[in-house]
């Protein structure tokens, strides 16, 4: 594996996501509080967390744990599923486990800069970029043009990073049996499955409808628990899963144990936690279409099919770097620019920027972002 560029994401954050006041582009829904958590425990899952020897964990992650993950799929079970320190090492696993230096993968662009940027430190990558046009979707004639004799992997992320669009059922299908025909592994980032308006439709888990689909999942984002650091893949091959449990060994070796028992409560209270997300992105909506509605002269907006994120166009004549610059530099408003999802593979839209609303506080930060535009008259 060759040395890996900076994050841009992740170096943009250290500097500015606990220095602005109004952190408007989180990715994750509102979090809670440990108290509040352990108020959803049964009084043995209390005693349970209580109690907790704090000794290693097993590495595939606790059983029970594993049966609980479990039965958020449709076909899959406890042998089925590796716990992750968060989705991240559950990202670079899977890259170093599938791929190396003969192979060839596929990703889409633009994506969660892992997905190209580990890929591309163990072999060659083709990137496919998704039609802004089409809804951000997948053109499938481009996936297959891009497949060589040695695509070992393609990587997906529904709903998308940063655009929150979530592929029609047709492609998903169209694309699992291309995949299927070339014996390629699909990779598919999850971590927003559940998150959206109320009501929004998902795509299957692609573990229970592909013997070769990896299911990355994790607490953080939809679940609004980011700070368990607990993530986990489901996947039908289980020799694969047991070589991603020994690349597992020179990472994290195992997850914290407090971790995995506060897991557990909140996946056994995953429809409570998932409800309240989504009811306050169905209110953070109707602020953010107002919003928008006001300034159409400096942004087209459209509300994402999933997840909390939105990746709209900013149309001011200083350009969108300028202006996400200046707006935190000046108003402590924190939004990521189209650059911090630039791709090496094709060009990606350098017009945009990325806008969370999974969180609350919201007005402030709209009141905020609408006082900058007036002082700058943009």
């Amino acid at each position: 594996m060759t040395a890996l560029p900076d994050f841009k994401l992740e170096t943009h954050f250290a500097r500015w996501e606990f220095k602005a006041r109004y952190h408007m582009t989180a990715s994750d829904a509102e979090s809670l509080s440990l108290r509040d958590l352990l108020a959803m425990a049964t009084p043995e899952e209390r005693e349970d967390f209580e109690g907790l020897w704090l000794g290693y964990t097993e590495t595939f992650g606790a059983p029970d744990l594993r049966e609980v993950i479990a039965e958020t799929f449709e076909s899959r079970g406890v042998a089925d599923i590796l716990c992750f320190a968060g989705a991240s090492e559950g990202i670079f696993a899977a890259n170093a486990v599938l791929l190396d230096k003969d192979s060839h993968a596929i990703v889409v662009t633009p994506n969660y800069q892992s997905h190209e940027t580990l890929p591309l430190a163990i072999c060659a990558a083709t990137g496919v970029p998704l039609d802004p046009d089409d809804n951000w979707s997948l053109d499938i004639d481009r996936v297959a043009e891009a497949i060589r004799p040695n695509t070992r992997l393609m990587t997906i992320n529904v709903p998308h990073n940063p655009t929150g669009a979530i592929l029609a059922r047709d492609r998903f299908d169209a694309l699992i049996e291309l995949c299927r025909k070339h014996g390629i592994y699909i990779l598919s980032d999850e971590i927003f499955r559940g998150l959206g308006r109320t009501g929004t439709e998902h795509l299957p888990h692609v573990a229970d409808v592909y013997e070769r689909g990896l299911s990355l999942n994790v607490m953080s984002k939809a679940y609004g628990l980011p700070g368990l650091r607990i993530g986990w893949i489901a996947c039908a091959d289980r020799d694969l899963l047991s070589r991603l449990e020994r690349m597992k060994h020179y990472l994290s070796i195992c997850n914290a144990g407090p971790s995995e028992r506060l897991t557990k409560i909140a996946l056994r209270n995953r429809d409570k936690l998932l409800a309240r997300n989504c009811a306050l992105i169905d209110e953070n909506l109707i602020k953010l279409d107002a919003f928008f509605a006001r300034h159409p002269d400096l942004f087209d907006w459209k509300a994402s099919d999933g997840s909390c994120t939105a990746f709209p166009r900013y149309k001011g004549a200083d350009g969108v770097e300028d202006f996400t610059r200046r707006l935190v530099d000046e108003s402590s408003v924190l939004l990521l620019p189209g650059s911090i999802f630039a791709s090496d593979l094709t060009e990606t839209p350098r017009d945009r920027f990325r806008i969370g609303f999974g969180r609350s506080g919201l007005d402030e930060g709209l009141a905020a972002l609408e006082a900058h535009l007036a002082r700058n008259r943009v």
